[in-house]
């Protein structure tokens, strides 16, 4: 049996007339640029985060860089996020000439740890990005407390948790000063190319992000600020307000097939309740979301496992024709690119450890029972050859 890690073409298919309509649209009208799409999906998705305001701009990377702009982050100004992420979150601190403070991350949730940050606030701290990893909320209530004690504004990389819930009921979006969103194809929500939003409930925020997207320019022609190409365009924002009203049922879905892997994982006794650490009966670390100290709502955008010889396990897979993924292999502060920074090793060891074993599987909503349970049995009889 073949399993795909990531298949578009069966949810393609359900809103193919629907998107092909919008696409066509577009083109009859020519308005390509800030059109009526763009200004529908920012009302859809401020309205699904709980949030007042939604600036649709060019990709996630956009977003956050839009996003550090919006505070005139400045050189030499210190922005905290977690070492485990995918570069985009550091790689536009470091563009502004900024100064990325990599903490290690909890090790139930892979979530940046709150009392991690604590330790590396200092003068210079100008933001606190948490990353909401693979559709779960960071730890916000632990992180707000952090921000009002030392001033210190939160910007929310959401850009995998488009719909997830903080445990008091608040959206991804909605838990901090901005909220910072990707729209790649493979996303929850996923667009047509690249293309990316920030929310917020600050008006000043708000207007200076529309302006910064379009060069800072405001009116035509006269710019008070530098700002950039941050603009999405009509093809996207249609492909978009198209899926969004699906978005919620897929995220259901994943969460279903959450609970079959969890099922399976049970029945081929590869893991013990609420176990974090490898043992003799604990074979495979799954996610905590599910269980009943956890109240977040996860919406899975990545189900990873945590296993022992993981390498020679994603093999074993791609040798059985199943697809996984590696989310993600390296940490920031052992990046190339970041090597300047000079960060100690030892300061990350919840970081390397997951690095090491971290697996993604398959999750996508048209994933069927069957596929799971051929994914869970092919693990298992890896595990116990």
């Amino acid at each position: 049996m073949k399993v795909n890690f990531f298949d578009l073409t069966e949810q393609y298919k359900t809103i193919k007339s629907d998107v092909e309509k919008s696409i066509l649209e577009i083109l009859d009208t020519q308005r390509f640029v800030l059109g009526k799409y763009v200004s529908k999906i920012e009302t859809d998705l401020a309205s699904l985060c709980g949030s007042k305001y939604a600036v649709a701009v060019s990709s996630g990377t956009d977003a956050i860089l839009s996003a550090l702009m919006a505070l005139d982050i400045k050189p030499g100004d210190e922005i905290i996020l977690p070492d485990f992420t995918f570069f985009a979150t550091a790689g536009t601190i470091a563009r502004l000439n900024a100064v990325p403070v990599f903490v290690d991350i909890d090790k139930n949730t892979y979530n940046i740890s709150a009392k991690e940050v604590r330790k590396h606030i200092t003068k210079k701290t100008k933001a606190i990005i948490p990353v909401h990893l693979y559709g779960y909320c960071a730890n916000i209530e632990e992180l707000n407390e952090i921000s009002r004690e030392f001033n210190i504004p939160i910007i929310e990389d959401a850009c995998q948790a488009i719909g997830s819930e903080y445990k008091d009921g608040r959206r991804a979006g909605n838990l901090g000063l901005m909220g910072c969103f990707s729209f790649y194809p493979t996303k929850n929500l996923g667009g047509g190319g690249d293309s990316g939003a920030v929310t917020t409930n600050d008006e000043k925020i708000y207007n200076k992000l529309k302006q910064m997207r379009n060069h800072g320019m405001e009116p035509r022609y006269y710019h008070s600020f530098i700002g950039g190409n941050f603009r999405m365009d009509e093809f996207q924002a249609a492909i978009l307000c198209n899926k969004m009203p699906h978005l919620e049922n897929w995220n259901n879905k994943r969460r279903e097939n959450a609970k079959l892997y969890k099922k399976y994982f049970q029945e081929y006794n590869l893991i013990e309740n609420n176990s974090i650490e490898f043992t003799k009966n604990n074979k495979v670390i799954i996610p905590l979301a599910d269980q009943q100290e956890y109240h977040n709502l996860h919406i899975y955008h990545q189900y990873c496992i945590r296993v022992q010889k993981r390498d020679e396990l994603k093999q074993f897979l791609a040798d059985n024709e199943i697809g996984s993924d590696i989310y993600y292999p390296v940490p920031l502060h052992k990046q190339t690119c970041f090597n300047y920074l000079k960060r100690c090793d030892d300061d990350f060891s919840v970081t390397n450890a997951v690095c090491n074993e971290i697996l993604a599987l398959p999750i996508y909503p048209e994933l069927k029972e069957e596929h799971i349970k051929f994914v869970v049995e092919t693990i298992a009889k890896f595990i116990k050859k």
